[in-house]
């Protein structure tokens, strides 16, 4: 991690780049696994996995038996922490539901806003080195609450077939409807488009690698809606001399062990700050078992000093972090006027891997810079807003002159029409 000191506005840009590639191999790879599956369906999903991994379940569908048996491998240490972080998930996505609104705009017009479940949707769970039953929890129950009416999963397989058992425990401790072993982008194109018994959904939620963060991509495109865009996982952690160096680098070796591609920004008031955390974070470093992802993502990680307090929330505004970490004197001050971040996590006693797990809040972020515009995963992300009105007569006669001036002034006399032809009726 290289240290920069009070850079100029002018490298602002240049040091909130993100590692990581847009290759276009990967895109039209991915396009090309869509369309096969898109044409050919569970067939063309067995022939690709077989290509990609070397083999290919007999079954895609996990069966009850298969529950059962994940559900007797996980020890009950996990259990109980799952059973923790979900009743704290389940608390805190609760708390979000949001009541129909009835709004009479004027005497005999009312209009409605009606929150209601997006039918069917498709959770994608990586599996590899470090299956994410944490994103089950994540995903599945803000749309149990919410009311989907189907809530289906792809996750990948090993070579005998097997999920890993805490993805399944949850998946069912959640839940879920059903759950698919199909990984890739091969899954996002299931869940897109249908095949077998992969029925088609209406939006995908979840992280994944750069195919299958591609391949949503793609399918946002046409009729399948995604949860948001999204690049490899990030942290920025702000620091001033009150700050714990082995707490800062803590939180920042705990994103770098994400994967290569991981970044982590520390913004510090002082140099010697700066120094401490390097110091920490290169020694910490050396226990950890993920040494190549480690040491990747610190290759593209940075420190940066700025004097001003001022600057170093302009600095992060600009990088809009998807995980923001606050470990100064004063942390509240800074949050509250915070305006782009994912997820912020106030004071030095809130690491970032507690809102990864349990405390509550969705660890589904934006990346890349996306959380200037993008929220993260919330209750309303499994809900669309339907509207509703109604006109009386006596409304429409009140209503119609404004309607037909502005219908005629664009130009579009059947709208017009529309309302004169009530008016006296």
């Amino acid at each position: 991690m290289k240290i920069y000191n009070n850079p100029p506005k002018t490298e602002w840009e240049a040091l909130c780049k993100r590692g990581g590639s847009n290759n276009e191999e990967i895109k039209e790879r991915v396009a090309q696994i869509l369309s096969r599956v898109k044409a050919g369906g569970e067939a063309a999903v067995r022939e690709i996995t077989e290509e990609i991994d070397g083999f290919c379940p007999a079954e895609f569908d996990v069966s009850e038996a298969e529950f059962e048996v994940a559900a007797a491998k996980v020890s009950n240490e996990v259990k109980d922490a799952i059973e923790v972080a979900y009743s704290n998930i389940y608390k805190f996505h609760n708390a979000q539901k949001r009541d129909e609104i009835k709004v009479e705009t004027t005497p005999g017009v009312v209009c409605i806003q009606r929150p209601v479940a997006i039918k069917r949707v498709g959770l994608y769970i990586p599996g590899g080195s470090a299956p994410l039953f944490s994103t089950v929890l994540m995903l599945a129950i803000p749309a149990k609450i919410a009311g989907c009416s189907q809530v289906i999963m792809c996750t990948p397989c090993n070579p005998l077939g097997e999920v890993a058992p805490e993805v399944l425990y949850t998946a069912r401790r959640c839940g879920v409807d059903k759950v698919f072993k199909i990984g890739g982008a091969q899954a996002i194109a299931a869940m897109a488009y249908g095949a077998g018994k992969v029925e088609k959904v209406n939006k995908i939620f979840g992280p994944g690698n750069r195919y299958v963060t591609a391949a949503k991509q793609i399918v946002s495109g046409e009729s399948t809606a995604i949860d948001m865009p999204a690049g490899p996982s990030e942290v920025m952690i702000l620091a001033d001399s009150s700050a714990r160096a082995e707490f800062v680098a803590a939180d920042v070796l705990s994103q770098a062990e994400h994967g290569p591609d991981s970044q982590a920004m520390v913004v510090c008031t002082l140099q010697a700050v700066a120094e401490k955390v390097l110091e920490a974070t290169l020694e910490a470093a050396k226990k950890l078992s993920r040494t190549s992802c480690v040491e990747a993502s610190l290759a593209s990680s940075r420190i940066i000093v700025f004097p001003e307090v001022g600057q170093i929330i302009e600095f992060a505004d600009e990088y809009a972090a998807e995980h923001l970490i606050i470990q100064m004197e004063n942390p509240w001050d800074v949050a509250n006027r915070i305006s782009c971040a994912g997820s912020i996590f106030v004071g030095e006693w809130t690491p970032e891997s507690a809102g990864d797990y349990a405390s509550g809040t969705n660890h589904t972020l934006p990346t890349s810079g996306w959380a200037h515009s993008c929220s993260g995963v919330n209750l309303s992300s499994f809900i669309k807003m339907i509207t509703l009105q109604q006109i009386t007569s006596e409304g429409i006669a009140a209503l119609a002159p404004s309607i037909v001036a502005m219908a005629e002034a664009e130009g579009l006399e059947g709208h017009a029409n529309a309302a004169k032809v009530r008016i006296g009726k």
